[in-house]
């Protein structure tokens, strides 16, 4: 009850204050503590000299896991529902402070923070993202770290009180009937971006009214980088984020420091309503976008830099390409002042192409060389303070998928948070679009959601020519106008065709599906489902699932709101197809979701299916710590498009949550890392039903889908690496009872995008006692890097369900040169 009281005290004082601007975890119990030595180091960069009675201690080398030999058992519902096990995590944290000197107290407790002696806390990590690596160990990271130290505001104080995010390998230990669990740390364990101090675009030089040069030890976070796994199965996360507060009371009037720090660090708040601290200093928490791409690995657990981009990005997606080089898109400089005054004012910026880019997300996409290790803008950029030609209006985190043509496929889906979402050109988010690599072009294929081919209508060029500093705008304008004229007069046949199409939307019996799920999706998952040859021998067809998410605003002043929905679509893009762009888009409504869902993480499984895992039942962004976790999982079905529900998990988990298919056909569930309650300070409401907002949450469980209790299919030998076109002989128990053959890529997951998840269905014939199974031509089908090979067969017990192996680690290698790729076209 003090907390609540505490809280709307809090309310009244913030709500006085407007024009100015828990329970987190204590030693318990059960807790122990050493101290080792740590060689000058603190307990960000240095894990100490390794104790044998330290469990986080790195081995000498990485030790890959194993799989194999794994027992499973059910009982009851579980068996059809499937079953959820843990919650389990980390069981160490180890850090420095004042008591400890050069040492590092290593303590081993169940909590998840523990207050050091300057009285902050000192955290585990939560799986903020996360990624599976080739010899089946986890990298992940964390996510705001430092939001329980937050004592007013994380508004007013997170640019002081942000620290750079922690990273972990997480091992699931040897082949054998049971997990044997145990955790590793990388070097440097915060991921080492900024070496050479931070790179901030101030609104004035020399941090007059910010404190951007005094952040060092929060300049250089991985929070809100994407992640990709390169062809060699190095992990590379690319931007990120330096905190830092714009403007800052402190530094413009450096006598607030002395006179907010005589307030005796407690307020005292009118009636019974409790107490808060008063920081230091406060000002407007600024969350740069970094230009810093960094490596990890898993050889030797280690991070390392990489070339840096040539435009700083919070939140961007990339794509493997299909010669392995990486596409990536999207991102924000600065988000909560985007307005790039810098060259007006002495400052770092560039000129007139930053401040023409204010207001809006990074437009200009780039290409990482696998070869040379750097980066280069996409299309030309004929005049200052334009675009480039390949420059393109994008959310934040948009959802991005390679087709098999070798096009980026836009599926109309991203992160509504800018914050709220706000660029000016916004309305051009609900249109799906492809990104042509070879001609550095993007070409509008169709409306979100509704059946209308743009190229047809002569509109396939219609958001470039919406967008103001597009360097093809006048060129681009004439284009469409007389290609829609063209259109209306030459082929009205096919124009009538066109407006009967979105006329059937509209007359289609879930009309009200159909409209509220058209357009741009906000917070929501875009699965691939899995590719298949056609009749002819060919991928020629990608379907995209997209669920839950937030109701569409995108034409108002926000693409996104508060209130989430369950309505579910599945858009498809056939390539190869008889149109002006070669490529045709539809789209189709599916069952809905059991309830409203935001923000929850969607898994391709090995037998074809979606399971949705985690999220809240409204935009926890918007007003953080006023929504109901969703754990009840759900299930999509592509033989009738409907969603089933599943077990619930053990754990509430929102805001950074994950889930990532595992190599035996189980799924890992983690995350938690919540934004502040009302933006204030880390408060758990959960008593009230709403989310635990009293910070993150370190633990993990796994989930065993029904099929892992049938009588699985075994592989005994299979190739560890591929070529594109190679046809391979994979050893099973039982050739003639397998159905399908399929390899699914090694996921890669931060807020809820995977731009590379893929399971691609091999053509396949029983050889005596193993299966012969042909590798795609096309590396745009499938990319360079690491998979797993899964074989599946229908459960002998009539249940009709498809059950698949234990999968095999394969490598597919790097097309030996861009002509061979097979691409088609």
């Amino acid at each position: 009850m003090k907390n609540l009281e505490r809280f709307i005290g809090l309310g009244l004082l913030t709500t006085a204050l407007i024009a100015c601007g828990g329970d987190s975890g204590s030693s318990g119990a059960g807790t122990t503590a050493s101290t080792g030595g740590g060689g000058g180091g603190t307990p960000a960069t240095d894990p100490g000299t390794p104790r044998a009675d330290d469990p986080m201690a790195p081995a000498p080398a990485p030790q890959g896991s194993s799989f194999s030999g794994r027992q499973y058992s059910c009982e009851g519902d579980e068996c059809q529902v499937g079953k959820f096990e843990g919650p389990f995590a980390e069981p160490t944290i180890r850090y420095s402070d004042s008591t400890t000197g050069d040492n590092l107290k290593v303590v081993t407790t169940e909590d998840k923070c523990l207050e050091d002696a300057e009285g902050a806390l000192r955290c585990k990590p939560a799986a903020g993202s996360i990624a599976l690596l080739p010899d089946n160990r986890l990298l992940y990271f964390n996510a705001l770290e430092g939001t329980e130290n937050v004592e007013f505001s994380i508004v007013a104080e997170f640019g002081f009180v942000a620290v750079n995010d922690q990273t972990r390998v997480l091992n699931f230990g040897p082949a054998g009937a049971s997990d044997q669990i145990s955790w590793e740390r990388p070097s440097p364990v915060r991921g080492g971006a900024n070496v050479d101090g931070n790179d901030s675009d101030t609104l004035l030089p020399g941090a007059e009214l910010s404190d951007a040069e005094s952040t060092a030890g929060n300049d250089g976070a991985l929070f809100c980088s994407d992640v990709i796994q390169l062809a060699d199965g190095r992990i590379m996360a690319v931007g990120g984020t330096d905190y830092y507060t714009e403007p800052s009371l402190g530094s413009v009037f450096p006598q607030a420091r002395d006179v907010l720090g005589s307030i005796d660090a407690e307020l005292p708040l009118p009636s019974n309503f409790g107490e808060i601290s008063v920081p230091d200093d406060i000002g407007v928490v600024e969350l740069e976008g970094l230009k810093d791409a960094r490596i990890f690995n898993p050889e030797d657990n280690s991070w390392t830099q990489t070339g840096h981009m040539n435009h700083g990005r919070w939140y961007p997606t990339m794509v493997t390409l299909p010669d392995g080089d990486v596409f990536v898109a999207s991102g924000v400089t600065k988000l909560l002042k985007p307005v790039y005054t810098g060259a007006l004012l002495g400052g770092e910026s560039t000129g007139l192409r930053e401040l023409l880019q204010s207001a809006d997300n990074v437009r200009t996409s780039e290409t990482y060389d696998l070869d040379t290790g750097t980066w280069s803008e996409n299309g030309e950029r004929p005049l200052p303070g334009l675009d480039t030609t390949a420059g393109k209006p994008l959310p934040l985190y948009p959802r991005l998928h390679l087709l098999p043509n070798g096009q980026v496929f836009y599926n109309a889906a991203g992160q509504a948070f800018n914050p709220f979402g706000q660029s000016y050109n916004q309305a051009q988010w609900n249109f799906v679009s492809a990104y042509d690599p070879e001609e550095q072009l993007w070409t509008d294929l169709g409306y979100a959601g509704l059946n209308v081919q743009l190229d047809e209508l002569g509109l396939d060029r219609i958001t470039s020519a919406l967008t103001l500093t597009s360097p093809n705008l006048l060129e681009d304008l004439i284009g469409t106008g007389e290609g829609l004229l063209t259109n209306l007069l030459g082929d009205p046949i096919g124009s009538l065709e066109q407006l009967q199409n979105v006329l059937g939307d509209v007359a289609d019996p879930q009309v009200a599906n159909r409209l509220i799920g058209a357009g741009f999706r906000g917070s929501s998952f875009s699965i691939m489902m899995p590719l298949r040859q056609d009749e002819s021998g060919n991928y020629n067809k990608a379907s995209f699932l997209t669920a839950g998410g937030v109701l569409g605003a995108v034409a108002a002043t926000s693409p996104g709101s508060y209130l989430a929905v369950p309505n579910s679509r599945l858009d498809t893009v056939e390539v190869n197809a008889d149109t002006e762009s070669g490529m045709r888009y539809s789209s189709e409504i599916v069952g809905n979701l059991n309830g409203p869902r935001w923000f929850s993480t969607g898994v391709l499984l090995p037998d074809g299916s979606v399971m949705a895992f985690n999220g809240a039942n409204r935009d926890e962004v918007v007003l953080p710590g006023s929504a109901t976790p969703v754990q009840m999982t759900e299930r999509f079905d592509p033989e009738t498009g409907e969603w089933t529900e599943m077990a619930t998990s053990l754990n509430p988990r929102t805001y950074h949550n994950t889930a990532l298919l595992l190599p035996d056909g189980r799924v890992l569930v983690g995350g938690h890392a919540p934004i502040n309650t009302a933006y204030l300070f880390s408060l758990n409401l959960e008593e009230l039903g709403l989310s635990p907002n009293d910070g993150r949450d370190p633990s993990f469980e796994i989930y065993s889908p029904p099929y892992v209790f049938k009588d699985r299919p075994e592989i005994i030998q299979a190739p560890s690496e591929v070529d594109h076109g190679d046809t391979i002989e994979i050893a099973v128990d039982d050739a003639s009872a397998i159905n399908e053959v399929m390899m699914v890529r090694r996921t890669s997951l931060t807020h809820l995008v995977d731009g590379d998840q893929r399971n691609v269905v091999l053509p396949h014939t029983a050889n005596g006692n193993s299966v012969r199974v042909q590798v795609p031509e096309n590396a745009a089908v499938m990319p360079a890097g690491h998979y797993m090979l899964f074989v599946n067969r229908v459960a002998s017990d009539g249940s009709g369900m498809v059950v698949p192996s234990v999968s095999a680690p394969v490598q597919v290698m790097l097309p030996s040169s861009t002509s061979g790729l097979m691409v088609q076209r």
